[in-house]
C-alpha cells in the first residue's frame, strides 16, 4: 500500500509517500509560507528536483499543489492520487480522548476542535491539513497519528499538577507530553539493539525544541514536557522549567498581559534569551567558542539542565540500560553529546570520545566507552516512518 504522511504546520505542510510493501520514499517535500506568498519543494526518487514559487494562500491550495506534483509525469511517483490508500496525519496534541493512533471522521474532528484552547499553535493547521486532505482523498483511509498519546498510560502522579485538583477536572490541566512518536521510534529501535523489550531506556530529542523521556517495557514513564511544549529542558526560544513566580513577578514589574508573557517564555528565552545571539545551537556554541561569555553561559545552562533531567529519570527507573540522543542536536552534535555525558560515570554512563566523534551523520551508532554499564546510542528518528506504519495498520 502508498501511504502519504502530511505535518501540517501553521505556514507549512510537509509531505512524504511510502511505499509499505518496500519501506521505501517514493517521494517528499515541503510547501512553505502558506497564506504569505508561497514557496514548495518537491523531491522524488530517481526524478529531479522540483524548486518553485507558487501562491498558496491557505492548506486546501496546498494540498492541490502536492497531489498535483505527486502525480505529474515529469516529477511524480504516481499515475493517479487513487494509487494511494491512505493518509497519515501528525496531531501534536490528542487530549485525553484520543490516546492512541486512530482513524479520523467527524467525531474526532469535533473532538481536536474543542481542544484548540489546550493546542493553539498546532492545532488548527493540523485540521486545515486533515480537511483539505479529506476533501480531495475521500477515497482513502485517514489516520491520526498523536504527539501525546506516547504519554497515555502516565501513571497519575505522573501527570498531575500538585495544583487543585478541580482545576485539573474543569481544564484538564495536566502533563501531556510532546514529541511522543519520536520517543516511540527510537525507543522501540533501542530495545531492539539491546534484544531487550523490557528495557529501561532514557531518550533525548534535542532539537530547537527539546524533551527528555523515561521508557520502561515499551511504555513511556516519564516525560520532561508537559501541558505544553514549554516545560524541560531550554530550548531553541522557550525558556524550559523556570520557578512559576518568575513570571508572575515580571508581569507585574513589567506590566505584561498574560499573552506578551507567554511570548516572553515561549519566543524570547532559551538559548536566544540567554545568548543574546540566536536561537541556533550552532550559532550560539560557534559565538561561545569566540569567547562570547552569554553564549558560553547559555550552552552550559543547557547541558546541566540536560544532565539532570537524565540523573532524575534514572532515580525513577531504578537503573537504566541505555541513554538515547536524537534529533537535529542529538544525532549531529557530538561535542554537545559529549558535555552531556561528561562526569556522569557513576550513573553507569561514559562514551568513547573517539566514536562519538567520528559518528557520520544519519546513522545509528553505539558510543558506548569500554565497561559503561549503560549503553549509549545515536539513533536518527524517523516520525514519518512510524505515522506510516500506524496508518498502515489501521488501514487493514
Amino acid at each position: 500500500m502508498k501511504i502519504l504522511v502530511v505535518n501540517a504546520g501553521s505556514s507549512s505542510l510537509k509531505y512524504q509517500l511510502f511505499d509499505m510493501d518496500t519501506g521505501a520514499v517514493l517521494a517528499k517535500g515541503n510547501c512553505e509560507r502558506i497564506g504569505i506568498d508561497g514557496a514548495i519543494t518537491h523531491k522524488c526518487a530517481g526524478k529531479n528536483d522540483h524548486k518553485a514559487n507558487v501562491s498558496l494562500p491557505d492548506h486546501r491550495a496546498a494540498v492541490k499543489e502536492v497531489l498535483a506534483l505527486l502525480t505529474d509525469t515529469s516529477v511524480g511517483a504516481v499515475r493517479s492520487v487513487g494509487e494511494i490508500g491512505a493518509v497519515g496525519h501528525r496531531f501534536a496534541h490528542g487530549g485525553e480522548r484520543l490516546r492512541a493512533s486512530a482513524r479520523l471522521g467527524a467525531d474526532e474532528i469535533a473532538y481536536l476542535e474543542s481542544i484548540v484552547p489546550i493546542n493553539p499553535l498546532h492545532g488548527p493547521p493540523a485540521i486545515s491539513g486533515y480537511k483539505a486532505l479529506a476533501e480531495a482523498m475521500p477515497h482513502a483511509v485517514h489516520v491520526g497519528v498523536f504527539d501525546t498519546s506516547y504519554y497515555s498510560d502516565l501513571e497519575d502522579y505522573a501527570y498531575i499538577y500538585p495544583i487543585p485538583y478541580e482545576l485539573y477536572e474543569k481544564y484538564r490541566v495536566r502533563r501531556y507530553g510532546f514529541h511522543g512518536t519520536s520517543h516511540r521510534y527510537v525507543a522501540g529501535e533501542a530495545a531492539k539493539l539491546l534484544h531487550n523489550p523490557h528495557a529501561k531506556i532514557v531518550t533525548c530529542h534535542l532539537g530547537n525544541g527539546s524533551s527528555i523521556t523515561a521508557t520502561v517495557n515499551g511504555k513511556a514513564v516519564d516525560t520532561s514536557m508537559g501541558f505544553t511544549p514549554q516545560d524541560g529542558v531550554p530550548m531553541g526560544t522557550r525558556s524550559g522549567a523556570i520557578d512559576p513566580t518568575v513570571l508572575t513577578y515580571i508581569m507585574k514589574k513589567e506590566g505584561l498581559t498574560p499573552e506578551q508573557a507567554e511570548k516572553l517564555i515561549n519566543s524570547q528565552s532559551g538559548l536566544f534569551g540567554v545568548s543574546g545571539v540566536s536561537s541556533d545551537c550552532r550559532d550560539v556554541k560557534a559565538a561561545a567558542e569566540g569567547g562570547n561569555a552569554r553564549a558560553k553561559l547559555a550552552v552550559k545552562i543547557l547541558v546541566h539542565q540536560i544532565k539532570k533531567i537524565i540523573g532524575s529519570y534514572i532515580a525513577e527507573l531504578n537503573g537504566c540500560d541505555a541513554l538515547v540522543f536524537t534529533a537535529g542536536i542529538g544525532e549531529n552534535d557530538s561535542e554537545l553529546r559529549a558535555l552531556v555525558c561528561k562526569d556522569m560515570e557513576g550513573l553507569g554512563i561514559a562514551v568513547d570520545e573517539k566514536i562519538n566523534a567520528a559518528a557520520p551523520r544519519g546513522a545509528t551508532v553505539e558510543l558506548t566507552k569500554a565497561g559503561a554499564k549503560v549503553r549509549t546510542f545515536v539513533i536518527p528518528t524517523n516520525e514519518e516512518y512510524m505515522i506510516a506504519r500506524d496508518t498502515l495498520a489501521l488501514s487493514k
